[in-house]
């Protein structure tokens, strides 16, 4: 379940007052972008839960468009930060980190259904200079584990940049069916870590084949 907090950044929990309007604002987006999407509310709304004038908000923001590319920027750099953190170098194999990789990547999707929503839900939001930056860079964190799974299984890294493309088409389209509840284990009993697992598997092996013609996927 979604809920308001403000929830500031830093992990600290506390309510708004004067000197951090521009986090209680992010958090008040973050929060409608996962009830509504990143499109679903104005600027005077996020104003309205945070408690202040619809004026406020433009003495940090330009419109809501900014806000959400603050949100979706913040939001890549929180994902980037778990995806790495999982992938802990390729450690104690390529292939055991980027199956822990996978898994980051679903978790953090349906912890932080706001971030998420903004960091996907508008290709404008990509064209702005900071959050595109900051999404290369999680695509970035993929492509070197990638290129690390087919250099342990002797493929040429070349091979990366399209099975980054792959894996991350794979993992987002799992990340909206779980969130849109079309995968709830619940409902369906589907496990979409396990889906997630042996789909990708079934890619690099593919990728692996393309590239070397040679490995299978375990040795």
């Amino acid at each position: 379940m979604n809920t308001f907090g403000p929830r500031f950044f830093g992990g600290e929990k506390r309510g708004y007052h004067h000197g951090h309007l521009k986090e209680a604002l992010l958090e008040a987006a973050r929060y409608l972008a996962a009830e509504r999407g990143p499109s679903g509310f104005t600027l005077a709304e996020a104003a309205k839960m945070v408690g202040v004038t619809p004026a406020a908000p433009y003495r940090h923001f330009a419109d809501r468009g900014a806000l959400i590319e603050e949100l979706a920027k913040r939001g890549f750099e929180a994902f980037v930060q778990k995806l790495e953190a999982a992938w802990q170098d390729g450690q104690p194999l390529p292939e055991v980190a980027f199956h822990r990789m996978g898994t980051a990547y679903l978790e953090f999707a349906r912890e932080e259904p706001g971030l998420y929503a903004a960091m996907f839900g508008n290709v404008q939001t990509l064209n702005a200079p900071e959050p595109g930056a900051a999404a290369d860079r999680a695509l970035e964190s993929i492509r070197q584990a990638c290129a690390s799974v087919l250099e342990y299984h002797g493929a040429p890294r070349e091979g990366a940049k399209a099975l980054a493309f792959e894996i991350w088409s794979l993992s987002h389209g799992l990340a909206m069916l779980m969130l849109s509840g079309h995968l709830d284990p619940q409902r369906t009993g589907a496990n979409p870590a396990a889906i997630l697992e042996t789909a990708a598997q079934s890619l690099v092996e593919g990728a692996i084949r393309r590239t070397s013609r040679k490995g299978p996927w375990s040795r």
